[in-house]
């Protein structure tokens, strides 16, 4: 019967889209993963940055049994109580003038619903974006997005989008005209290297979006409650007109929201956007827990605090192939002189994982809630890979 079955059936396997990091991971609590041999690793990824209280955060994953125990899914043309606990826990972060939402699953998708609603709320098409810009992987989305190894599989793109360099306001004016819907920005660059940009430069944008008729879009999926305060906008004392959020708002369940003013909501027809699973109870009960978490000021001290410290450690470590440390809150980069990837290798064999965020970059997005010593653990692997590297 099972020779029979195994000719009959093809096995399935992953097309191969990402390189493997070579282990399989089985479980994780607070800022440790352990792989099936049972070995533990640091973990200074957070998956992309989307588990920011660690793994297995006890209020995360109770809210989650119990809302599984009673209602996994619900459709947003029903109202359901755990969808409105979201909405008013994630309120008390946003500024009075985001006063509307739609949920997606994915950073990607809540980029995608705010590229539509800038059309159809100035009835113009075109969307400035930026050099090295990340906004995620589907068409639109993708439109957005800089780096020529996502696009050039899948040209053309959306026509109307077009990039200018990031941090120069110069080119952003030059850039603009009177076909121009809205400007996506990260107030700080995540895959495109940790860029922060000069004090001022969201400001603006904001003025300039504002002079020219169009909307600001700040994607935040990333940097949202991970750079010391919950939103990086706010540093600047600005508000944009779309919000976009994902990643870390539930913890490592699959949510996004794209927020935006009335002014925006009231010229989106109904029908327009939509998604079946899109704001479920399941997930937003786990992001109520995650946001109940994140709701203590605290935390978004400690996590500035922790992120000037690591960068202090790192340049005190003094060593050549290190060009530059930078980032705001745990939202940290080492730059190097030369390829990041045997590096985060040798990290992962000393049990401590990291991302890269371009051909150079080591990119740190650990959780809010680690700790001193688990960073100097981090900063202790990297100078030990550096110094095998060579």
């Amino acid at each position: 019967m099972g020779d029979d079955l195994s000719a009959t059936y093809t096995r399935l396997s992953p097309i191969p889209l990402h390189a493997s990091r070579g282990i399989s991971l089985v479980r994780g609590e607070g800022s440790y993963l352990w792989d099936d041999q049972d070995r533990r690793y640091l973990d200074l990824m957070t998956n992309y940055g989307v588990n920011l209280l660690g793994h297995a955060h006890a209020l995360v994953t109770d809210a989650i049994k119990q809302q599984a125990s009673k209602l996994t899914n619900a459709h947003q043309s029903f109202d359901t109580p755990t969808r409105q606990e979201f909405l008013d826990a994630l309120a008390t972060f946003l500024p009075p003038s985001l006063s509307r939402i739609s949920f997606a699953n994915s950073g990607a998708e809540a980029v995608e619903a705010a590229m539509k609603y800038t059309r159809v709320a100035t009835g113009r098409t075109g969307i400035i974006a930026t050099h090295r810009a990340y906004h995620g992987r589907t068409f639109g989305a993708l439109s957005a997005t800089s780096d020529a190894k996502y696009r050039d599989p899948f040209m053309p793109m959306l026509e109307g989008v077009r990039h200018v360099p990031f941090d120069d306001l110069s080119a952003m004016a030059e850039a603009m005209n009177d076909s121009i819907a809205a400007v996506i920005i990260e107030p700080i660059q995540g895959e495109g290297g940790i860029r922060v940009p000069a004090d001022g430069y969201l400001k603006g944008l904001r003025e300039l979006c504002t002079a020219n008729g169009a909307l600001l879009i700040c994607d935040e999926i990333q940097t949202g409650f991970r750079t010391g305060a919950p939103l990086a906008f706010t540093r600047e004392g600005i508000v944009p007109d779309i919000l976009c959020l994902s990643k870390s708002i539930a913890n490592g369940l699959p949510i996004g929201v794209t927020i935006v003013t009335e002014a925006v909501s009231e010229r989106v027809p109904k029908g327009s956007h939509g998604g079946t699973f899109s704001g479920n109870p399941l997930v937003c009960a786990a992001g109520v827990a995650t946001l109940q978490v994140l709701a203590d000021e605290r935390l978004h001290a400690q996590a500035a605090e922790k992120g000037k410290r690591f960068q202090q450690h790192v340049r005190e470590l003094a060593l050549s192939p290190i060009r530059e440390v930078r980032g705001r809150g745990l939202l940290l980069a080492v730059e190097l002189k030369k390829p990041a990837t045997p590096v985060i290798r040798a990290m992962q064999e000393r049990g401590v994982l990291v991302l890269p965020a371009g051909g150079t970059v080591i990119r740190f997005l650990p959780s809010i809630l680690i700790e001193d010593a688990q960073l100097d653990e981090g900063v202790e692997a990297l100078a030990a890979a550096l110094r095998q590297a060579g």
